[in-house]
């Protein structure tokens, strides 16, 4: 299986707690469920491992923080790349409610990057891409760097000869739109600040899709709509994927976006067509939710669920 590269510009140490009921005065006891590295690139870098491939991760890591980020993967045996920087790695904290099942995830802005390191990090990039087939960039940007940066990214991976996966939001992801690239994802609030409206129904996903295609900012097209499944689409046409029934609660949303991607990415780099890939991007999201806060999916339920995802081509408008 080739080996897959993934980029974090703005990665965390996550630090997940759990309590019994979340209280608005005096003391909250809480329990530490673990202490994990993340950020977009980085997690789906632990999807692609958790489903049998190899995945390095290249990453920003600052002071203390930093350290400790490079030491928790390589505790947990992740292949990465660490660029140093002079601000403070961030610190996100998740919090599961026992009694309510509810999980809050709050993450702060992250250190501010200037100009000199974001080339570094770009010659970095380019550098390693040369040698992957596929490159995913996934997660927000950090202040000091330009919206335009993952336009600029595209570019160098293109110029490397590879593929890039694109996973990004607001003003980043606008202003990345004026390069192309192999593959978006966007969930359906991301699609929603594109379309100026609401993104909830096949429909909609398929009219942004359309539009990205058009614009030439994409060959494949991803939309995903929560709990009814994803649109994938490229210039031969659309398709549904409908999500499989859930065989338990859904308990977090956090990291299933990421999840799916990895998933894609490593059954496009094992050579199956942009819908194959999508089934099982579908499925692992699903068993992502089945997991409280950031909690890894289980492969094993992932695969239990990809029969029942619903495969739909589209008709033609």
């Amino acid at each position: 299986m080739p080996a897959i590269l993934t980029l974090t510009v703005n990665p965390t140490v996550d630090i997940c707690c759990e309590v019994d009921r979340l209280a608005d005065v005096g003391k909250t006891r809480a329990r530490v469920r673990f202490v994990t590295a993340g950020g977009g690139g980085i997690n789906v870098a632990r999807g692609v491992a958790r489903l049998g491939g190899r995945a390095t991760a290249i990453h920003t890591a600052g002071r203390e923080v930093g350290q400790r980020l490079n030491r928790l993967l390589d505790e947990e045996g992740l292949d990465h790349l660490a660029l140093g920087i002079a601000g403070e790695t961030r610190e996100a904290f998740v919090l599961f409610e026992t009694e309510s099942r509810r999980s809050y995830h709050i993450v702060p802005p992250g250190p501010r990057l200037d100009d000199c390191e974001g080339e570094r990090l770009l010659d970095a990039l380019e550098r390693a891409a040369a040698g992957h087939q596929y490159v995913v960039a996934s997660g927000s940007l950090p202040s000091g760097l330009s919206d335009a940066f993952y336009a600029a990214v595209a570019r160098r991976v293109k110029e490397a000869g590879s593929r890039l996966v694109l996973d990004t939001s607001g003003r980043a992801l606008r202003e990345s739109l004026r390069e192309g690239v192999f593959l978006r994802r966007c969930n359906n609030h991301e699609a929603a600040s594109l379309a100026g409206r609401p993104v909830r129904t096949f429909d909609d996903a398929r009219a942004v899709n359309e539009y990205l295609l058009a614009a030439g900012a994409t060959e494949v097209a991803v939309t995903t709509l929560g709990e009814l499944g994803a649109l994938c689409s490229t210039r031969h046409g659309h398709t549904e994927l409908r999500a499989p029934p859930l065989p338990g609660e859904a308990l977090s949303d956090a990291g299933a976006g990421d999840a799916m991607v990895a998933a894609i990415t490593l059954r496009l780099a094992a050579g199956d067509d942009p819908v194959e890939a999508c089934a099982l991007g579908v499925a692992v999201a699903a068993a992502a939710v089945l997991t409280p806060d950031t909690e890894p999916f289980d492969p094993e339920v992932a695969e239990s669920l990809c029969p029942a995802v619903r495969i739909e081509r589209q008709a033609d408008s």
